[in-house]
């Protein structure tokens, strides 16, 4: 069931979450066992879970020596291939204490833009929900150049939203909510609804996210939003800190209208 206000979370039958860089990595790797705990939660009320994250980079950085985020491709893709191993690892070791078991699932833009790679994805990963895993999905980075990248997680996450047809997408970082401007500047305001189809004029949104850490910001999520709003698929928005009020449909974050009718990963209309 498609969510159409917070309240109606709980019910929901499929849900995305993406996490951030920045949110699970470096001081604030700490916030993984929460983020499980919210995630388990849902799962034990039967909903299928499925966590997009970011933070392989982040998270292979220390150990290549790296104080900062690498700009050369090679060096992205070696500090991937170290951080992706650790991550995985990190989340299993925290699921462990709920039973449940995650199944790592990389993609590259070529996969969701090519019908086959598309298909072989989104039956993999509908058969790991039926049997009770949980995917943990992130860029392929250790083999995706930077012609065909996603650019962000947060884009990755609404195509995955969209591709195994989900309720609701979940965009969390390390701010509460949209707001009318960015939320240091004084006169900022949350934004707690955005119709479907809502320019948003006169809102300025930030375009970065944590320096030397990840790549998004708001203006990345206000974009992922929209791909999954016209999915069919409601967003909200919100911080990781606040993912446990989130699932459990409390008045937290910013909040997108979907569509009035959902799309298949086939491009048909179905019904909400």
């Amino acid at each position: 069931m498609t969510p159409r206000r917070r309240t109606e979370i709980p019910h929901a039958t499929r849900i995305v979450v993406k996490v951030g860089s920045s949110s699970i990595s470096g001081d604030n790797a700490g916030q993984i066992a929460p983020l499980v705990d919210a995630l388990a939660a849902a799962h034990e009320r039967g909903i299928e879970v499925v966590l997009v994250s970011s933070g392989a980079i982040a998270t292979g950085m220390p150990y290549l020596k790296l104080d900062e985020r690498p700009t050369d491709l090679a060096t992205q893709q070696a500090a991937a291939s170290v951080g992706q191993n650790l991550l995985v690892f990190r989340y299993q070791d925290s699921l462990d204490r709920y039973g449940i078991v995650a199944g790592q699932v990389l993609l590259t833009a070529g996969d969701l833009e090519n019908p086959t790679p598309r298909s072989n994805a989104q039956r993999a990963m509908d058969r790991l929900l039926a049997l009770k895993i949980l995917p943990i999905v992130n860029e392929n980075d250790t083999v995706a150049t930077h012609e065909i990248r996603f650019g962000d997680n947060d884009r990755l996450a609404a195509l995955v939203a969209e591709l195994i047809g989900a309720d609701l997408l979940v965009l969390l970082s390390d701010v509460d909510a949209l707001y009318t401007k960015p939320p240091h500047l004084d006169g900022a305001k949350r934004i707690e609804h955005v119709p479907f189809g809502d320019a948003l004029t006169g809102v300025e949104i930030g375009s970065v996210g944590r320096a030397g850490v990840g790549t998004g910001g708001a203006e990345t999520k206000v974009s992922a939003a929209r791909i999954a709003a016209e999915a069919g698929a409601a967003v909200l928005i919100t911080a990781t800190s606040l993912v446990a009020d989130a699932l459990a449909g409390r008045e937290v974050g910013t909040w997108f209208e979907p569509a009035p009718e959902r799309h298949t990963a086939d491009g048909e209309p179905a019904l909400a």
